[in-house]
């Protein structure tokens, strides 16, 4: 079993920047990617960004394409989620996941490990 720690989370101005960190401990050797969803009020937790733990192949939902990036360290086990040009409606809880196995990354009920969320709120 795998336990997530997030932590970058806050408040910015629309146009800022955040870079939110996911540091995995217990069984991490077997992980196979991680990844980013994040949840709105009232709306379903969606796919933001994900990538494989072997190769580094990444993944983003369109409405992330070309501001957010999202990279790894292996040494420490940690994913991390470089946010620029943040908008109001990238206001969110933003979870990070893992994974043990290959399949599709963009159903948040396919991942079967999860963060405690983090709070990202962007002012316009």
């Amino acid at each position: 079993q795998v336990q997530l720690v997030e932590s970058g989370g806050g408040l910015v101005q629309a146009g800022g920047s955040l870079r939110l960190a996911c540091a995995a401990s217990g069984v991490t050797f077997s992980i196979y990617a991680m990844g980013w969803f994040r949840q709105a009020p009232g709306k379903e937790r969606e796919f933001v960004s994900a990538i494989s733990w072997s190769a580094g192949t990444t993944y983003y939902a369109d409405s992330v394409k070309g501001r957010f990036t999202i990279s790894r360290d292996k040494a420490k086990k940690t994913v991390y989620l470089q946010m620029n040009s943040l908008k109001p409606e990238d206001t969110a809880v933003y979870y990070c996941g893992a994974r043990y196995y290959s399949g599709s990354y963009y159903s948040h009920n396919q991942w079967p490990y999860w963060g405690q969320g983090t709070q990202v709120t962007v002012s316009s």
